[in-house]
């Protein structure tokens, strides 16, 4: 009887263990971290040639990295600066599509920088750590740093600029997106190419 209750007890605690192992592998691989990262997941293995190992090693990697930075809090003064300065550059963008997507590239490095993201001079470390957190939004940050490089279109500095403002709510809020500063609209520019 007690050799039975032994048997027992050990194939609970193998059973237990099996299923911790898996559940964690569902967190950090494939379906968990095709769930955190979003569009940043099929941007990473399209970037590996659609190998999905190697995109979910990069990206188990910047979890290991990044994973564990906690946000730093934001003073309701300097909240309504950024959410000022945003609401500034998106003005501007009908006279100068160029100045205002430096204005939004400077706010995001910024105001990542103010949340506790790492402050590199390597945008795509930067980005890369921002993705671990806002994996949804951190695209619009890509494409405005992209537009800024030269040869984009007033349209697609518009689409860049919009897109963006995802990043810049969900830093600027203490949840997901928010939009309470702006309507996040951009009228389209003269001379849209």
């Amino acid at each position: 009887m007690t050799t039975a209750i032994i048997i027992i007890a050990v194939l609970l605690a193998l059973a237990a263990a099996a299923f911790f192992v898996v559940r964690g592998r569902g967190a950090t691989g494939g379906r968990g971290l095709r769930g955190r990262f979003g569009p940043e997941y099929d941007r990473v293995v399209a970037r590996h040639g659609g190998d999905t190992k190697a995109a979910e090693h990069e990206l188990g990697e910047r979890v290991r990295l990044h994973g564990s930075l906690e946000r730093r809090p934001l003073a309701d003064e300097a909240r309504a600066q950024y959410a000022a300065r945003w609401a500034g550059a998106q003005e501007r963008f009908v006279e100068s599509p160029e100045q205002a997507l430096a204005e939004a590239d400077a706010l995001l490095a910024a105001l990542s920088r103010d949340r506790g993201f790492p402050d590199g001079e390597n945008f795509e470390e930067r980005t890369d750590a921002l993705s671990v957190h806002h994996g949804a939004q951190v695209n619009g940050y890509r494409r405005v740093h992209r537009a800024l490089s030269g040869g984009s279109g007033t349209e697609e500095m518009r689409e860049a600029f919009v897109e963006a403002r995802g990043l810049f709510d969900a830093l600027l809020g203490d949840g997901p997106a928010h939009r309470e500063h702006g309507n996040g609209h951009l009228v389209k520019g003269r001379g849209t190419s």
